[in-house]
Formats: C-alpha cells, sequence, structure tokens
C-alpha cells in the first residue's frame, strides 16, 4: 500500500487521547508484515520490532497515534453537551464546527454551537467565544434523548474531516499531528530490508496531554538512540514572520536543533545532517519551537538516551483539518531510512 493510502487511512480513523484504539489497530495490521514482532505495552503503545546483529544498536523510532480532541463534560437537561478539550486547541476555531461524538453506542454526529451573532450586544462580538461558552447540539431534545443515543460522559469527540488529494502534491486531512509520523514509520519499516540496529517502531498514546506514551515506552525499550517523528509547524502563510515560523512546505523535512522539551544531541544532530547531505535529501534546521515532542521523554528515560526528531512540515496543526506535502513525506521517510542505517556508525 502507497504511503498516501496509510496516511488516508490513519487520519480518517478516531485517535483522541486516551482513546487511540482504531489507530493502534491500523498501526499493528500495517506493521506487522515489515517487523518481526508487534506488541502492545500495558499502557497501550504499539511496538514493532526489527531485529538486528546482536550487540548492535537499539533505535527507537516515535510517533504519536493520538490527536487533539474534545471530551463530554456534562449533559445539560435541554440535550446539549459542554465539553472539555483533550490537548491544545484554539479556541477560535471551534465554533460551528462538524464533530463526531464516540460512544458505545457508535458514531453520534452534532455541530458545536453557540449564542448566535444576531442576539450578542456589541462587545460580546469583538470577543472570543471561549471553549467553555460553546457547545455540541446532537439533536437530543433532553438529557435523557442524548443518552439513549448513546452519549455519556467522557465519551470522546473528533473533528468530522475527510482526507482529500489537492493541487499536485499536497494531501488536507484531520490529526496529520501525528498520523503522518505514524504514516512515516510505517513506510520506513517497509523500506528496511536488513538493518544492522536493532529497530523499535512504536505508536505511542497520549502525546498531546503530557507525552506519557513515551515516557513508559522509552523506560522499556531503553534505546541507545531516540528520533521522534512529527509534524511541525509549517509558517509559509500570510501573516506569519519567518522569525516566528520559518518552516515551510516543500522544502524537506525540518531537524530540530531546540525546542521547548529537547536540545538535540549533537551526535543526533550531526548524523541527522549527514545522513540528509550524503543522500541529497532536502532538510530544514528549526529552533526555538514553543511546544516539543515525544524525544523530550526519550531524552530523560533512565541514563539518559541520545534523542533527536524528525518533522513533516505541515500547515494548520492542532486544527480540525491540516495541510501537508506528499514530498516531504516521502523525504522524511528517505532520511529516517538513512539515518537507521547510519546510527551504527556513531552509536
Amino acid at each position: 500500500m502507497a504511503i498516501v493510502d496509510v496516511l488516508e487511512k490513519l487520519s480518517n480513523a478516531c485517535g483522541v487521547s486516551g482513546r487511540e484504539d482504531e489507530v493502534r489497530s491500523l498501526m499493528k495490521k500495517f506493521l506487522k508484515s515489515y517487523v518481526d514482532e508487534v506488541k502492545e505495552d500495558k499502557f497501550g503503545n504499539v511496538i514493532g520490532v526489527k531485529k538486528g546483529k546482536k550487540n548492535a544498536p537499539k533505535v527507537m523510532l516515535a510517533a504519536h497515534m493520538d490527536e487533539v480532541g474534545l471530551i463530554v463534560k456534562t449533559i445539560s437537561k435541554e440535550g446539549f453537551l459542554q465539553f472539555a478539550k483533550m490537548g491544545g486547541i484554539d479556541d477560535r476555531i471551534l465554533l460551528g464546527q462538524k464533530v463526531i461524538v464516540y460512544t458505545d453506542k457508535g458514531p453520534v454526529p452534532g455541530i458545536i454551537g453557540a449564542k448566535p451573532p444576531h442576539i450578542q450586544k456589541e462587545e460580546e462580538r469583538k470577543k472570543v467565544i471561549t471553549y467553555d461558552a460553546l457547545f455540541i447540539d446532537v439533536g437530543a431534545k433532553s438529557r435523557e434523548e442524548a443518552k439513549k443515543m448513546g452519549v455519556r460522559v467522557g465519551d470522546v469527540i473528533g473533528f468530522d474531516t475527510k482526507f482529500t488529494r489537492i493541487g499536485k502534491d499536497s494531501v488536507i486531512g484531520k490529526a496529520f499531528d501525528d498520523r503522518a509520523g505514524c504514516a512515516v514509520i510505517i513506510e520506513a519499516m517497509k523500506q528496511l530490508k536488513k538493518v544492522e540496529c536493532t529497530v523499535y517502531a512504536v505508536g505511542t498514546v497520549q502525546e498531546e496531554v503530557g507525552l506519557r506514551g513515551a515516557t513508559v515506552a522509552a523506560f522499556g525499550v531503553y534505546p541507545d538512540v531516540g528520533i521522534a517523528i512529527d509534524v511541525t509547524v509549517a509558517g509559509d502563510v500570510p501573516g506569519v514572520k519567518e522569525v516566528e515560523a520559518p518552516i515551510k512546505m516543500r522544502k524537506g523535512p525540518s531537524l530540530t536543533v531546540a525546542d521547548y522539551g529537547l536540545i538535540t544531541h549533537p551526535k543526533v544532530l550531526k548524523m541527522l545532517v549527514e545522513a540528509a547531505e550524503e543522500n541529497k535529501i532536502p532538510y530544514q534546521l528549526e529552533t526555538g519551537l514553543a511546544g516539543t515532542t515525544d524525544a523530550a521523554r526519550i531524552s530523560l528515560t533512565r541514563e539518559g538516551v541520545p534523542s533527536g526528531v524528525i518533522s513533516v512540515p505541515t500547515r494548520y496543526i492542532h486544527s480540525p483539518i491540516s495541510m501537508l506535502s506528499l514530498k516531504d513525506l516521502e523525504d522524511s521517510v528517505r532520511l529516517t531510512v538513512a539515518a537507521i542505517e547510519k546510527i551504527p556508525r556513531y552509536f
């Protein structure tokens, strides 16, 4: 299966933090043909193992399976759902979005509503409507009817967005943060034939709410090298200064020098840069991003793990729909494969 088709299936799946079951099943299905073993740890991380030579370095590739979303907090007597956020979501993009409430009885569609602008006071219209003033309308007439539909407090809520190809080499869809990284890992395992290193391809859970899955997975694997495969902000859009977000779509994968949670180990950074340059893979260097990735937790495992990050430049992340270039996605695979092949010379 082509990487674009893998990404489509992963993107369309539900995987709000803590409820990654659908994505986990897909990861197991896709990885099993390309690794020697697929297992699931007690926390819900998926770990595919491709065995290398005895005493060769252990490499952990990590891409998180979860996505930002919402969770049912209360159900009003009139049948409207109040919600909390799971992960970092800008309140400004919530109003009017189509969503899906994932219940035990199946998916329930809904729409995020608020007090109509026609009856707002002038000062109200000038303010951002915060998420706690919004609600989800699932068409229920009462709390009892909403419950009969299957809705319960604690049900997760995802954005109702479908994957679409757009332009010559771009795609748009939900949850590219970080289903893009998951797709890169799967394709890298497919392309890696004989490996000297033992490679652990890990789909982590609950990254968006505190890098939790990577914390426990890295403790269990305790690799010699860690590489997070994630996405990063592509700032090549109107209104964004280059100093704010210098990474651009179609200019190759981004290599993190330093971010909020990680200073990339110098040997790892040198290895990644050399792998890119020797294989004529375009790349970009990034520093100063306010966010971080699973690599931040992997690096602090036990006595420490030299770690770095390969990111796919992606526009509009942490929103209902994002955009990326398939060329950047494929170059991220190439760089991941090239890096794994170089690791024995460094560690």
